[in-house]
């Protein structure tokens, strides 16, 4: 499941491996290493990329794969400057989440 996520991530999300590997704070081989089956990632991290999976998912319905990207690594106002990446690696995805709420109700800025 893993490894279907992270292309997924790659192909609907415009991430490379050096994108994820950021993202959830590993090495770009470790991500190999997932994509191939050849490791699992701790359950934390699991969580982070199941997030990250699902917000990528919801950001399609809007915007293209290079869209996603950037906006993943933007600075956002409605998250006092952070960037969403950020936010997901620091365990505080529901922040993010908000936005996407906000987003689907017509609402985002």
């Amino acid at each position: 499941m893993v490894s279907r996520y992270l292309d997924d991530l790659r192909e609907d999300g415009g991430l490379k491996g050096v994108d994820i590997a950021n993202i959830v704070d590993v090495s770009t081989a470790t991500v190999s290493r997932w994509s191939t089956g050849r490791a699992s990632p701790h359950p934390s991290t699991q969580l982070m990329i199941s997030d990250l999976h699902y917000m990528v998912g919801r950001l399609r319905e809007y915007y293209s794969s290079r869209e996603i990207r950037m906006w993943l690594y933007a600075r956002h106002p409605q998250l006092d400057g952070a960037r969403a990446i950020d936010l997901i690696n620091d365990g505080r995805s529901e922040e993010v989440l908000a936005i996407l709420d906000r987003l689907d109700a017509g609402a985002y800025l």
